[in-house]
């Protein structure tokens, strides 16, 4: 609605998980460095949690791009599944056909998978999101997938995206030869006070600013304080804004805009916890 007046190619702020427009804050950057090692060096099982909205699902898919060509990916998303479900879904994802569903079938045609890639030189990453949703038993069938490795290298290496349940459920008891062989773990935060500005900025720009958006000092530090440096809540008030910008014919974003599109969130916000 607003692109053509701000000369924009596409919308900066949307909450979609675009790679393109990846932010590599200082956290996010220490987050995908632990990725890449982790996947490189074969480390088995890797674990990175954050906070909702703090650009976790970006991250993976950020770092999907950043594998080589010899590195197989398969990508869960929302795994509200039992474990044989699951393994279907990661059986699907490789590309892999099997005639047989049943849980033996399914791991045997997994680990022939993963024996042939590793005799052609090649490693394989299973990444499942928002992984607070397993339950023990997937969990716990997601530890024996972890076990398909040779003598020297593990066969599949297992990143673990979620929010911080996570790592609550990953400390129960019967879950503890899981927890055990976790060997990279990161935790994401929200972005530090002055990379709220960097990253709006740096969103404007991808989107194909010229330079004619303005944002104020007080216009940002009051997005700042709202968003507590939650990206996906700046994203929000910032594309409010912008719809806010455009009505009143504006390419300055001052503190007066901000605080009406806070208010209208905060309306909105305090409506949907009443439902």
């Amino acid at each position: 609605m607003y692109c053509q007046f701000y000369s924009l190619n596409e919308r900066p702020f949307n909450v979609t998980s675009d790679p393109a427009f990846f932010f590599l804050s200082r956290q996010h950057k220490e987050a995908l460095s632990h990725l890449l090692y982790g996947v490189a060096q074969r480390k088995g099982i890797l674990v990175i949690t954050g906070e909702i909205g703090t650009g976790k699902t970006t991250l993976c898919r950020f770092f999907l791009n950043q594998l080589p060509k010899n590195v197989k990916t398969a990508f869960i998303l929302n795994p509200y599944f039992s474990e044989i479900q699951l393994l279907e879904a990661i059986i699907n994802d490789f590309g892999l056909k099997v005639k047989n569903k049943s849980r033996l079938f399914f791991v045997w045609e997994l680990n022939r998978f993963l024996l042939s890639e590793s005799e052609y030189g090649n490693n394989v990453v299973l990444i499942i999101d928002e992984a607070q949703n397993l339950r023990p038993q997937a969990l716990e069938q997601v530890r024996l997938l972890s076990n398909l490795e040779t003598e020297k290298d593990k066969l599949i290496q297992i990143v673990l995206i979620g929010q911080p349940e996570l790592n609550r459920k990953l400390n129960l008891y019967d879950l503890r030869q899981l927890q055990q062989r976790i060997m990279v773990r990161y935790h994401i935060t929200p972005l530090e006070g002055g990379e709220v500005s960097d990253y709006i900025n740096h969103r404007l720009n991808i989107a194909g600013s010229n330079g004619s958006i303005k944002l104020t000092d007080e216009a940002l530090k009051a997005i700042s304080d709202f968003s507590c440096g939650v990206p996906r809540l700046i994203n929000i008030i910032c594309d409010r804004a912008l719809l806010a910008g455009f009505v009143a014919e504006t390419k300055t974003i001052d503190l007066d805009i901000i605080n009406k599109c806070i208010k209208e969130l905060n309306t909105y916000l305090g409506k949907q916890n009443r439902q």
